[in-house]
């Protein structure tokens, strides 16, 4: 343990009189939560959604029609009670939920006027919003085919809920994506060079003729980033809270040891390029501009994954940031607990373990 910590301080040493190091972990994380939490919007398409007829009645069968003939939405099962919608609204399994009351035709026919609710999920600002804006047009659109002349005899009220997120407040769909970007990218980046700066520099030699076993070696090279990222996350945390308002819903320790399991799978993941690759520059090359791609596409906070052909969806399955992702939606902005995230959770494991038993099998004890 003693040679252990030598090791880990040597490498503290070296972070600290890196200049450049300090500025990637510390400044770009600062520029892209300010940036994508102020400047970005994007709109989406093919929802899957769900409606739940208690009317079961000629106009609400009619208009849920018109609903499921739009190219807009992906209609799923109707849902009748409570709990359900709840249910598959907690789980993201479906973006919103469009309910008919058990009065809507009666009210429609009598008074001439009658509502429709529409719960969408507000984790997602930007689809909350364009479900509703979809909505309402296709809600205008039955109102003049039901009565075309002018003015309308008939009115159709949606009301509608943003769940997670009352206020519409477009930052709260790039924070948990951006946090998920800027560890994959800051971590993966950082321990890409560790190994194999050491064989650029000549210093191998001193690791390898050292009593230190290979396993010893990789994890005193983690140690100093995983300490120095897991203060990074805590300073994404605070300024996502203080300067752009984004409340954390759910327990602030399961979102550290989520967060700390995804900055070590991504440090598994950095040291893996390290061990394979033979210069920095290449390293970089792969950790920084191989996975920012990726990472930005196969997420799902900027581009959402059920507008990709499906050969892309499967792809998307081996980004562990996008796993990140939807923990992060779902403790910290929609206030689950750990049995709404145990797959992702055991995905990242899974992934963390792979990573490190193939950046161990290429660890070369011989520089020849």
């Amino acid at each position: 343990m003693k040679q252990l910590l030598t090791f880990v301080k040597k490498e503290f040493y070296h972070v600290f009189r890196d200049r450049r190091t300090l500025l990637i972990m510390f400044g770009l994380p600062l520029v892209q939560i300010l940036l994508f939490g102020y400047a970005l919007t994007t709109e989406v398409r093919n929802i899957t959604i769900v409606i739940s007829d208690n009317a079961k009645d000629i106009n609400s069968q009619q208009l849920t029609n018109k609903i499921k003939s739009s190219a807009y939405f992906n209609v799923r099962e109707a849902v009748t009670g409570s709990k359900d919608i709840e249910k598959i609204l907690k789980k993201g399994e479906v973006k919103a939920v469009v309910i008919f009351p058990s009065q809507f035709g009666s009210d429609l026919q009598h008074s001439g006027k009658a509502r429709v609710q529409v719960i969408t999920d507000g984790s997602d600002p930007n689809t909350a919003k364009t479900i509703v804006n979809y909505l309402t047009a296709i809600i205008a659109g039955y109102q003049q085919q039901i009565a075309p002349a002018s003015p309308l005899p008939y009115t159709i009220v949606p009301e509608i809920r943003m769940l997670y997120n009352e206020e519409g407040n477009g930052s709260l769909n790039f924070i948990p994506g951006v946090m998920a970007l800027i560890l994959m990218l800051v971590c993966t980046a950082l321990t890409s060079v560790s190994v194999v700066k050491e064989k650029e520099l000549g210093t191998m030699e001193v690791l390898l003729v050292s009593p230190f076993k290979p396993v010893m070696v990789l994890i005193s090279k983690a140690v100093p980033y995983l300490v120095l990222s897991m203060v990074n996350f805590i300073l994404i945390v605070l300024l996502a809270v203080f300067v752009l308002h984004v409340e954390v819903k759910g327990s602030l320790l399961l979102l550290f040891m989520e967060s700390t399991l995804f900055i070590i799978t991504c440090l598994s993941f950095g040291l893996m390029i390290s061990n394979v690759t033979s210069s920095q520059q290449t390293a970089l090359l792969l950790s920084m501009m191989g996975m920012m791609i990726p990472t930005i596409v196969f997420t799902g906070f900027l581009f959402p994954l059920e507008n990709m052909p499906y050969i892309f969806q499967l792809i998307s399955n081996i980004i562990p940031s996008r796993w990140y992702f939807l923990i992060i939606k779902a403790v910290m902005l929609k206030g689950l607990g750990f049995a709404y995230i145990w797959k992702e959770t055991l995905i990242l494991i899974v992934m963390t373990l792979a990573l490190l038993g193939i950046a161990l099998k290429n660890f070369k004890i011989r520089l020849a």
